[in-house]
């Protein structure tokens, strides 16, 4: 059972990582997937946070950095070292036939990082806003799954390694942001 799941996940790796590939993809992922592309996006949560909340968008922002912490720690300190997964870019039997778009990372592949921290701040996001801003929902779960699956295209990350770094990241943005409810209200 298991080595079937991996075959499938190798599969599927290979449909998004070269079966996909085109210039404007090669262009466009590596971007997506990198954090300062972000700095913009981050820059604004914050500016807008402070300047529409005051005291609560303080808090927004501390359980938002929670929630990026809890996912980082988890997904990379907890789970990664336990499961070893290697990352489909350092597999030796995968090697000739990855296309290195971005530099591979000596780290281990399963969670996706990426994948839990996004997932995480987005669904924290939506959480909090979703009442007065119904857009957020499919624009915070659109912006959390492009980088996922710019993390496949670049080939850094199987599948499998995206999604359970997308259901750990619901689960941990689910939890912070029924936290910022039960918080809020004291102030």
């Amino acid at each position: 059972m298991i080595d079937t799941l991996l075959q499938f996940d190798t599969a599927l790796f290979f449909k998004i990582h070269r079966g996909l590939s085109n210039p404007f993809f090669d262009w466009i992922m590596p971007l997506l997937r990198n954090r300062y592309f972000w700095a913009p996006l981050y820059l604004f949560i914050i500016i807008f946070c402070v300047k529409e909340f005051k005291k609560k968008g303080l808090l927004i922002l501390g359980i938002l950095l929670l929630t990026f912490a809890i996912g980082d720690f988890v997904a990379s300190r907890i789970i990664k070292p336990t499961v070893a997964r290697v990352r489909p870019c350092n597999d030796p039997k995968l090697s000739s036939r990855i296309i290195h778009r971005v530099g591979c990372g000596s780290g281990k592949s399963f969670p996706s990082a990426h994948a839990t921290n996004h997932f995480a701040i987005a669904v924290y996001l939506i959480g909090i806003f979703y009442s007065r801003w119904k857009a957020i929902l499919p624009i915070g779960l659109f912006w959390a799954f492009i980088i996922s699956f710019a993390q496949i295209y670049v080939g850094v990350h199987f599948p499998f390694d995206t999604f359970a770094g997308a259901i750990l990241g619901i689960v941990i943005g689910l939890s912070t942001s029924t936290l910022y409810k039960k918080l809020q209200q004291y102030l």
